[in-house]
């Protein structure tokens, strides 16, 4: 009689342990898939999606109000001062206006800046940014219309109404 009985347990052979190396694998990258997610702030995701998106509408209405007026701005940054200068049928040349800087993805990274009027024009102290790009958008101190453009650090810009 013949058998093919092994002499080695079997922690020793090969196969168990080349069978079992996938389903390791799977069970390790879950775990770290479930750590990253708990950990990792998703910036990108709001929690009053239903509040931003009816409102919408009144942005598109303050882009169309910043359309009728022929409004314009250029945002002329020097060292840490922001100038800007505004053109157009502007309703009050004297009033504050907001920039908002915003990160594209990091939230922790956007800027509220309150510019004031000097006389010749609007000017604010501009935060250390990093090297991206940025959404930005200035608004009056009421909100009644909107600019909007792309600004990255350092350089001269044109906010325009976005339609």
């Amino acid at each position: 009689m013949n058998t093919l009985a092994s002499s080695k347990p079997w922690y020793r052979e090969r196969w168990p342990w080349l069978l079992a190396i996938m389903p390791t694998v799977a069970v390790v990258a879950g775990f770290t898939t479930a750590w990253l997610a708990v950990t990792s702030n998703d910036g990108l995701v709001v929690d009053d999606y239903y509040k931003q998106g009816k409102a919408i509408n009144q942005t598109k209405e303050r882009d169309r109000h910043a359309q009728s007026l022929g409004l314009a701005a250029q945002l002329q940054p020097q060292g840490n001062i922001l100038h800007v200068k505004l053109s157009g049928r502007v309703e009050t040349a004297t009033g504050q206006l907001n920039l908002n800087i915003m990160h594209p993805t990091r939230t922790g990274d956007d800027h509220t800046i309150p510019l004031n009027w000097d006389g010749s024009g609007y000017k604010g102290l501009l935060p250390a940014l990093s090297g991206a790009h940025y959404r930005v958008q200035l608004t009056p101190e009421f909100g009644n219309w909107r600019l909007t453009g792309d600004y990255k650090p350092g350089s001269e810009v044109v906010l325009t109404p976005r339609l």
